[in-house]
This record gives C-alpha cells, sequence and structure tokens, in this order.
C-alpha cells in the first residue's frame, strides 16, 4: 500500500519547483520547419525564451547557436587566488616528512 502525502505537502514541493524555473532561459531556431535538435541548423537565429511559471515569453532574438549558447550558458565567473603570503623556505631539518639525511652531511 503506497502512503499517500498530505495536499499541502504536495502544494509546497509543487510551488517550490515552479519557483525555481521561474527565470530559465532556452533558445528556439527560427527556421522553416518543426523544431529539431539545435544542432540541426547552427546558421539560423535564434528567439531567446523565458519560463514565466506558466508560459515561455520572447525576450529577445540572437543570431546564431553560438550566440545563444554564450547567453544561456554564460562562463563561470573567475575566482581571483589570493596572493601567495609569505611564508619561510623550507630548509634543511628533520621534520617528519623530510627524509633523513646521510651520515656524510650530519657529521659536516
Amino acid at each position: 500500500m503506497q502512503d499517500d502525502e498530505p495536499l499541502e505537502e504536495w502544494a509546497r514541493r509543487r510551488a517550490e519547483r515552479q519557483a525555481a524555473a521561474k527565470g530559465k532561459l532556452r533558445a528556439v531556431p527560427l527556421g522553416d520547419g518543426p523544431h529539431r535538435g539545435a544542432h540541426v541548423d547552427p546558421d539560423a537565429p535564434r528567439a531567446i525564451e523565458e519560463w514565466t511559471g506558466t508560459e515561455w515569453t520572447m525576450v529577445g532574438i540572437v543570431e546564431d547557436l553560438v550566440a545563444a549558447q554564450a547567453l544561456l550558458y554564460p562562463p563561470p565567473p573567475t575566482q581571483e587566488k589570493p596572493a601567495e603570503w609569505d611564508r619561510p623556505a623550507l630548509g634543511k631539518g628533520r621534520g617528519r616528512h623530510r627524509k633523513p639525511a646521510p651520515a656524510e652531511e650530519r657529521d659536516q
């Protein structure tokens, strides 16, 4: 027997899914014939559509597949590496991570 979840729980999860999907963009080729895979006509202009929660609305037009991909999948922001902090150079020593020195070097 399957446990039925309360209607309030289902409605809450549905509202969360819809809120997460709002603002999602897609590119639709503006060519003759039915919509096919994006790779079929890469030189055709694309309509950029945004999901409002109930329907797709057009927000712009780009010239080809490359421009649409650049708009839909922007490169991730580059994180600047922190400046290298001054640390002492590792010299000769006897830490656990160091290889034991040969007997000739120890006697000097």
